[in-house]
């Protein structure tokens, strides 16, 4: 029968195996440190050729892995020059598995496996964002990933997203706060156990991370973010909550439910593990004003000279 700790139900595990097999911090909180990777082929949505399916056999799940694989490398390879296959991108070259069963989505709710359809409120806002967005006028109207202001991919999180590349997180606990540097960017993260949030006008890239325990579950609650991370088209309004478990010596069980009720006409919630990597972590030298971004706008000053002739 399964079980449960905290809010994370183990059907692999029993109890008293479980509660040996965590390794624990001074203070008895299960401990979450180390190196630890969310790399997977598994879609965030569940795609065409799992419909209906939220889990997969492991025959399944091969056949979809070779061709996933397949045609990324076929799609990369086709590419313009610096084209990534999958020999670089780091994936892990499989679905992920949850309690022993390959999953189709990263999202577990809703049961479709998609993403919840927008708001009208956040479609109009899209639309405008696509008419601005991506301009080459001012090193500003650049993507934030391109300005070397957050992850790719949205991997730095809240929601922490597996990244095509760079899918490295470590993790330092102590009994007040919970730091996670994201291998990409070198974003960091600081988790505050206990206290309350600041007010609605101080805005964080990363948000604003407050920590508590239920059992042996960390629990992230994560607000005030600026409007211009827009996860997904997110708003400001974007309410993260996140659930890490530690299963045992080499995993963590992640689970985030993404609440913004002015974007999504509701809630939806992904799960999968982090898997623990020896590491170490190597720098990622990418800041703001390096010379892709001049590389960029100079060439589009070029382009507006020449139509201009």
């Amino acid at each position: 029968m399964p079980f449960s700790t905290g809010r994370v139900c183990l059907p692999f595990f029993c109890c008293a195996l479980f509660a040996q097999q965590i390794p624990r911090a001074p203070d008895g909180r299960p401990d979450l440190q180390g190196i630890w990777n969310n790399a997977t082929l598994t879609p965030v949505e569940r795609p065409a050729f799992f419909a209906g399916k939220a889990t997969a056999t492991d025959e399944e799940a091969r056949v979809y892995e070779k061709r996933d694989l397949r045609h990324e490398n076929e799609d990369k390879a086709s590419a313009a020059v610096g084209g990534l296959d999958s020999e670089f991108t780091e994936l892990r070259l499989e679905l992920v598995r949850v309690g022993g069963v390959k999953h189709t989505s990263l999202i577990v709710d809703p049961p479709d496996g998609k993403v919840p359809a927008l708001t009208p409120e956040a479609s109009g806002r899209l639309a405008q964002r696509r008419r601005t967005a991506g301009g080459t006028d001012t090193a500003q109207q650049r993507p934030l990933a391109e300005r070397c202001l957050l992850s790719l991919a949205n991997s730095g999180g809240p929601p922490m997203m597996p990244a095509p590349q760079n899918a490295n997180y470590q993790i330092v606990q102590t009994a007040d706060a919970i730091m996670i540097m994201v291998e990409m960017v070198h974003d960091v993260r600081i988790i505050r156990i206990g206290g309350a949030h600041p007010p609605s006008n101080v805005r964080f890239w990363l948000g604003d991370s407050i920590g508590h325990w239920e059992g042996d579950t960390l629990v992230a609650d994560t607000t005030n973010f600026r409007e211009d991370t827009n996860f997904r088209g997110a708003s400001g309004n974007l309410h993260v909550i996140e659930r890490f478990t530690r299963l045992d010596g080499n995993s963590i069980f992640y689970k985030v439910t993404v609440d913004d009720p002015t974007t999504f006409t509701k809630n939806w919630t992904m799960e999968f593990p982090l898997i623990s990597e020896p590491g170490p972590i190597y720098e990622y030298a990418c800041h703001e004003g390096n010379y892709a971004m001049i590389d960029i706008l100079t060439a589009a000053r070029k382009a507006d000279a020449a139509q201009n002739r």
